[in-house]
This record gives structure tokens, C-alpha cells and sequence, in this order.
């Protein structure tokens, strides 16, 4: 059961707020408070770190991205691969050197990783200049437990386990001015043996649709030219919920907004991916035909045990239907090499998927065990080094496919949303997703154009700025 968090429990949020604002004018009269918020791992964490943001703009909070300057330092964590995990501890660690040259400073850790009591223990026991740690649960009393953690004169944690909640009405500070992240649905229902985040993120649970409409209408109203929706796994979007409307039904809610923009989402799993959406898809003139699509192994006992719920067939089938009704369709996938137990010949099954689908790129991992999921237990007697040696075989076979695939649009024209400034290109992303580097004004960035593609290489393409919209 969804739990939601009434208008009248946020409007508590606000007297806490206001004491806040209050605390640092006292402490700082001539300048407002400054905080650091790093942000680690999928668009869900950018988007809270925005909710959390907002919060912090409402309380009088400026910001920097240098930590030595702060007021108060937040790392927004993840949970989902190792490496992640280790870097925070390492960063969050790094940080003790500021805490002691500048005891006024309140660090505090929150987001995923602390929603594992074994994370938040250690944060506890062993970083005890951390002074708040709360977990994904809570961000909506992110003020409350801000100012006990100023003034209390003991340390906070908050790290309620549970199923999870919808809390409507955080304000949001969004990092950019034309490109938007837009929650559909928090937690997932899947369990994949590997994977943590329905024990971090809770149960599936959906927005209602009319509010998501509303937010991006105000999006499309203040000229964001692209919005991605996000939700751990957007198909399932709505099941269970009495206003009836699936996620290929929100597509053609949002597709009907008038104005110029571009619709992404992400991330779909392929169990809940039907032909029906696909159809959609290609019916809304708005909806990219970029299509994230995880299927992390190629192999069937390997996808079993994953408890992943298709099978290498079914993938492909759907990969051959999208293709039927929307022929310039791009996927991405993710792939975890090394799964316990995988064989050579598995993962020779994972390979020969990627020739067959030819995907414009894919993100890969060596599979990392996360302590609680059942594949932390199963028995893996492959060695690291043969792990590493596939993940390398992989991503040549991918590099290859990649250059393939963009040689094919050297020269035609392109239309492109142009959107960051680098290394003295413009990059522009394409419909299917792929980059092309320009060299152009960076006043542009934001805008959408027709570019030339003049070459490709393995992962991105140079071209010829042509026009400007």
C-alpha cells in the first residue's frame, strides 16, 4: 500500500525551514550559507538531489561545487555496483580534513547506500564527523532533520525501513535550463537477484498521472526542450493504481502537451515491455526512438538465475517487433559480465546478442555482489581476471558495432539538441541517442539544429553546424 505524505504533514516541513534560514543569518549576517551536494549514481539520484535542493533554496541555501567552501557538504549515495559505494566512503572519508579545520560544518550522507543498516552502522560508528545521515525514505522532513542536526547538539540518523512513499509538493532547483528529469513511479517489484534497490528504494509506486502532466506542462511552459521520464522500471507504471492509465497511456498524455520537446524515459526491463508500447511510440510524434532496454545477459540459465523473467528469445522478438513498427528505433542495453557460475560459453551467448541487435552503445559491469541479494551468496568460481578479460572482449565487439553503425550517417543531415560545451565543440545529441561534436557558439547550447555529419568514429561524430532553431 502506497503510503503518501499529506499537504499537511509538508506543510510542517515549513517552520523548520524558516529556523533554519534564521540559524545561519545569525551565524552568517552578512552572507548566506553555502552547500556542496554531490550526486552519485542514476537519474532518480539527480532528481532528489534536485527535491533536495529546492528545500535547501527555500531555507536561504546558495551553492558551490567546492567542498572546502561549504556550510554544509551532501552526498546524495548509491547502492547498485561496489565501485560506487567505495567512493563515497573514500570521498565522505576525505572530508574529515574540512570538519577538522572548520568545525561549523555539518556533513551529511543520504540516499541509497545508508537506506542499508550495515551502511548507515558504519557511517555511524566509523565517520563520526558525519552529523545526518537519512535515508530515501525521508527526504521530504530533509528540513526538520537538518535543523536537529544544527542545533540539537547530537548527531541524526534517520533510516526508516519501509515500503516506501510518494510526497508531492518538494520544491525542486533544477540543474539545467533544457533538459528535465521527470519522476513517473519510485521502487521496483522485481527483485533481480542481484540487485539492491528494492530493498533501498521500496515497492513499486506510482505518481498520478494528472500531477506528472501538470509538472510537465510547466517544464514545456519554461522551455525545456527535453523531458525524461524516470521510474526503476517505467512499463510497469501504474499497476495496481484505479485511475487506469499505463505507461503507454502517460506517453500519449504527455506526447499531447503542445510545444517543441523531445520525450525520453528510462528504465524500461524487458518483462513488461509489450508491442502495445511500441505501437505507441511510434505513434507520438514527441516520443524518441532511443530505447533503453536492459538485458544483461545473453544467455537463458544465466537470465534464470537472475530472475529476470524473459528469455533470450523473447528479448529478440521484441527487438524484431520495434524495429517492424518503428524502423529507425536505437537501443542501449546494460550487461553484467561475470554473473556466478557463468561459463564461457554464457557469455559467448551475451556476445552473439550484441552482433545480432547491433545496439548504439551499452553500459557494462563486472558483476558486483551486494550484500542481501540472493547472487551476493550463489556460488561464483570465475576469477576477477577472467572477468575482466570478457567485460574487454565485450566492449571491443561493442566499439566495433558502434563504428559501424555511425559510419552509416556520415553524410546526411541531422536534427540535434545541442547540449554541452566541451574540449571546444559543441556536443549535440541525435535522436538515437549518439553524439555528434560541432564547432559552434556556446550560446547555442539549448537549442535544437540540423547538423551535417561530416565522420564518425567508435563513439562519437564531428559534423558541419548547418542551421540553428
Amino acid at each position: 500500500m502506497t503510503k503518501m505524505i499529506t499537504a499537511e504533514e509538508l506543510k510542517k516541513q515549513r517552520p523548520y525551514s524558516e529556523k533554519v534560514r534564521r540559524h545561519y543569518i545569525q551565524q552568517k549576517p552578512d552572507s548566506p550559507p553555502l552547500a556542496c551536494v554531490r550526486t552519485y549514481g542514476c537519474q532518480q539520484n539527480v532528481a532528489d538531489s534536485e527535491r533536495i535542493k529546492g528545500m535547501l533554496a527555500e531555507m536561504g541555501f546558495g551553492f558551490t561545487d567546492i567542498a572546502e567552501e561549504a556550510d554544509l557538504i551532501l552526498f546524495n549515495t548509491c547502492a547498485v555496483r561496489e565501485h560506487a559505494s567505495d567512493r563515497v566512503f573514500g570521498n565522505v572519508g576525505a572530508l574529515k580534513t574540512i570538519k577538522r579545520r572548520r568545525p561549523e560544518v555539518l556533513i551529511a550522507v543520504c540516499g541509497c547506500m545508508v537506506q542499508q543498516p550495515h551502511v548507515a552502522e558504519k557511517f555511524w560508528k566509523s565517520y563520526p564527523f558525519v552529523g545526518l545521515v537519512f535515508g530515501t525514505h525521508v527526504i521530504h522532513q530533509f528540513p526538520q532533520l537538518l535543523y536537529r542536526a544544527l542545533t540539537g547538539g547530537k548527531r541524526v540518523s534517520e533510516t526508516p525501513q519501509e515500503d516506501g512513499v510518494i510526497a508531492e509538493g518538494i520544491p525542486v532547483k533544477r540543474d539545467g535550463t533544457f533538459k528535465a528529469w521527470l519522476p513517473i513511479m519510485y521502487g521496483c517489484n522485481n527483485f533481480c537477484t542481484y540487485c539492491v534497490v528494492p530493498h533501498v528504494r521500496g515497492r513499486e509506486r506510482s505518481r498520478d498521472p494528472e500531477i506528472i502532466l501538470n509538472e510537465a506542462r510547466q517544464l514545456v511552459a519554461a522551455g525545456y526542450k527535453e523531458i525524461t521520464l524516470l521510474g526503476q522500471n517505467v512499463n510497469s507504471y501504474g499497476k495496481g493504481e484505479s485511475h487506469g492509465v499505463d505507461f503507454a497511456g502517460l506517453l500519449r498524455l504527455v506526447n499531447a502537451i503542445p510545444g517543441d520537446f523531445t520525450i525520453r524515459f528510462m528504465t524500461s526491463h524487458p518483462k513488461d515491455a509489450t508491442p502495445a508500447l511500441f505501437d505507441t511510440i511510434a505513434a507520438c510524434e514527441k516520443v524518441s526512438h532511443h530505447f533503453h532496454l536492459p538485458f544483461q545477459s545473453g544467455n537463458d540459465r544465466v537470465l534464470q538465475a537472475m530472475n529476470r523473467r524473459y528469455t533470450r528469445e523473447q528479448y529478440l522478438e521484441l527487438i524484431r517487433y520495434a524495429r517492424q513498427v518503428i524502423p529507425d528505433i536505437s537501443f542501449t542495453s546494460d550487461v553484467i559480465v561475470g554473473f556466478p557460475g557463468e561459463t564461457r560459453e554464457e557469455f559467448e551467448d551475451t556476445l552473439s546478442l550484441v552482433k545480432e541487435v547491433g545496439f548504439t552503445s551499452l553500459f557494462t559491469f563486472i558483476f558486483s555482489p551486494r550484500r542481501g541479494t540472493p547472487a551476493a551468496e550463489m556460488e561464483d568460481p570465475i576469477p576477477l581476471e577472467t572477468k575482466t578479460a570478457w567485460l574487454q572482449e565485450l566492449n571491443a565487439l561493442q566499439e566495433e558495432m558502434s563504428a559501424k553503425r555511425l559510419a552509416v550517417l556520415v553524410g546526411t543531415k541531422q536534427r540535434a539538441l545541442l547540449e554541452t560545451a566541451a574540449d571546444g565543440y559543441l556536443e549535440a545529441r541525435l535522436a538515437d541517442n549518439s553524439i555528434v561534436r560541432v564547432v559552434a557558439d556556446p550560446a547555442l547550447v539549448g537549442r535544437y539544429a540540423t547538423i551535417h555529419v561530416d565522420d564518425a568514429r567508435s563513439w562519437v561524430m564531428h559534423g558541419t553546424l548547418c542551421e540553428v532553431e
